[in-house]
């Protein structure tokens, strides 16, 4: 993969801005078409796709089809709200006292709502507002390792959906994915320079963000990273999809048997490297041993190894110096106290599923984003107590809640601080049409599309008086 210099990201810039200003006003059609035969394309080439985010990733066969699945929809859901979003009128009207204030009676008079008659009234009435959405311009888009295809088109469908144009810096450690899609978008007619995909140093990264001729910069990865790129973007916008440590609350009247499959398949899927992958289990103390026990056997059976087989559940991690972080955290846990239920184990850059029990704050197990396939568990008596647990965090950008009381889920979301509360589910359940983001440092903004495209346009509001 070639690497960017100063004159390859000078020359994306430039191309962004001058393309901008005519894929901006291009007829909506043009840009859902292009979206469709975008989506259509991938179908064609999925199994492609799939391969090449195993082989670049290391996520599994199963998951990287997942994944490609996914980016289909996204692909053909930005298609689709690109022909319906639109603005809103405004209604004018509401407010007796603000229409007399607004209005002037005969000859410029001050106008009184008592003598005023309704001729007049009507006349005065005949004003529309009109708040229409406009593309906000060039957009600097700067994705994770872990989703590489469709976290990439969270981005870059939305933007392109309403008229943006974006350069795509997308993660070192899998930037072959974004090629691909450049390519497949190429194929279906995107106009040169609307989008493309720089891999370049941090340095230059820096300079894209300092760089005032992209009005947006949106970002997923960590939150040191996100934050840091919020200090130095200046006056643009800024959208962040950060980091998590998700809590799932798994009450007594729980379906054990439902709660232990979804949380391990949470805690596990590509190895926990998941921003919404559960990390800490909070279980009523009535059945924590039925429920430790379920959870136990069922991370036993999950299949640890080659990411290119159909039938592995567990992968390695991107890297060697991250399985190296998560042992040493796990190792760190159980010299403080906790124990070791199962796994703890690592080969190479494999982590073995790993749930540890008993763990405590101050722990970095329980207080941080593990990004590795470790999940904690501990028991709860009160409903309350536990939810101001799993709200005991920095993070907040989605929980679980488990239980038949539907009063409770209600209650819940009321005190827990996240984007996405999913009942009787895990937080990584995620439709790529819902919103999605996070609350405290878990992010700004939100994507899901019709709510990214809001995030990458502004409004301009026309009032019309037509009397």
């Amino acid at each position: 993969m070639p690497i960017a210099g100063e004159a390859e990201v000078e020359a994306a810039i430039a191309g962004a801005v001058a393309s901008f200003e005519k894929f901006k006003r291009l007829p909506r059609f043009v840009r859902a078409d292009i979206l469709q035969r975008a989506s259509e394309i991938l179908r064609e080439r999925r199994d492609e796709a799939a391969a090449l985010i195993s082989e670049e990733a290391g996520k599994p066969l199963y998951d990287a089809r997942g994944e490609v699945a996914r980016s289909i929809f996204n692909l053909s859901n930005a298609a689709a709200e690109a022909r319906r979003f639109a603005g809103v009128e405004i209604p004018l009207d509401m407010d007796g006292g603000i229409f007399e204030y607004q209005n002037t009676g005969a000859g410029g008079a001050r106008m009184d709502l008592a003598s005023v008659d309704q001729e007049t009234m009507i006349a005065g009435s005949r004003r529309v507002g009109l708040a229409r959405r406009f593309p906000i311009g060039p957009i600097l888009a700067i994705a994770p390792f872990n989703f590489p295809l469709n976290l990439v088109l969270h981005k870059v469908a939305p933007a392109l959906a309403v008229g943006n144009s974006v350069v795509l810096k997308p993660a070192p450690q899998t930037p072959l994915t974004a090629v691909l899609l450049a390519e497949i978008f190429k194929d279906a007619g995107l106009p040169d320079g609307v989008l493309t995909v720089v891999h370049c140093p941090v340095p230059l990264a820096e300079r894209m963000v300092k760089d005032d001729r992209f009005h947006m910069v949106t970002f997923t990865g960590s939150a040191a990273v996100g934050w840091h790129i919020k200090s130095i973007a200046g006056r643009k916008k800024v959208a962040l999809e950060l980091g998590g440590n998700a809590a799932v609350v798994v009450c007594a009247d729980a379906d054990i048997d439902l709660a232990t499959t979804r949380c391990v398949r949470g805690g596990v899927v590509y190895g926990g490297q998941y921003c919404i992958g559960v990390q800490r289990i909070l279980v009523d103390h009535r059945i924590r041993p039925a429920f430790q026990e379920s959870l136990k056997r069922k991370i036993l059976s999950c299949k640890v190894g080659d990411p290119a087989m159909a039938d592995t559940d567990v992968g390695p991690v991107i890297d060697q110096k991250s399985a190296d972080r998560i042992k040493s955290w796990i190792d760190e846990a159980v010299a403080g106290g906790a124990e070791l239920v199962v796994g703890g184990g690592k080969a190479g850059s494999i982590i073995e599923p790993t749930l540890l029990a008993n763990t405590s704050t101050g722990m970095k197990v329980e207080d941080e984003e593990i990004f590795g396939p470790v999940m904690t568990i501990n028991s709860f008596s009160d409903f309350n107590d536990a939810v101001l647990r799993a709200n005991a965090t920095r993070y907040g950008l989605q929980g679980g809640l488990f239980t038949r009381d539907i009063r409770q889920a209600f209650r819940a979301l009321e005190d827990w601080d996240v984007g996405g509360l999913m009942i009787n589910d895990v937080p990584i359940y995620r439709i790529d049409n819902m919103p999605f983001g996070g609350w405290k440092e878990s992010g700004l903004g939100r994507e899901g599309t019709k709510f990214a495209m809001e995030e990458m346009t502004e409004i301009k509001h026309l009032v019309i008086n037509y009397n």
